[in-house]
């Protein structure tokens, strides 16, 4: 259990601190713009959902995945963009909604098909 929780916090530092750092460090003018919005809106709520869907399996040992990803999130938000940005803030918590509710989603259809 303990090294699926190391590969998806190593996954959450790629996606939530890598990927912003590559979009600021390589992608200039309206291009990393692009970059940036397609993060914002299509990766990282896609990431919370697969993280969430993980953290389902497992909830008592992995609810945290989903909170430490959108934590990682705002960090790299902050020191990538803007540092006490407030909307960074807004989007962080909407991640962090979308991995709870596919957290409980994933742990209700384990259990309808255990069951």
């Amino acid at each position: 259990m303990k090294k699926n929780i190391i590969l998806w916090v190593a996954a959450s530092i790629a996606v939530m601190l890598a990927l912003p750092w590559l979009a600021v460090a390589f992608v200039k003018g309206d291009a990393g713009m692009a970059v940036c919005f397609l993060l914002f809106f299509a990766v990282n709520p896609l990431y919370s959902v697969l993280i969430g869907a993980f953290a389902g399996k497992d909830i008592r040992h992995l609810w945290s995945l989903p909170v430490i990803s959108a934590a990682l999130f705002l960090i790299g938000a902050w020191i990538f963009f803007d540092m006490g940005e407030t909307a960074f803030i807004l989007y962080a918590a909407v991640y962090l909604v979308i991995g709870i509710m596919a957290m409980l989603i994933s742990m209700f259809v384990r259990k309808k098909t255990q069951g």
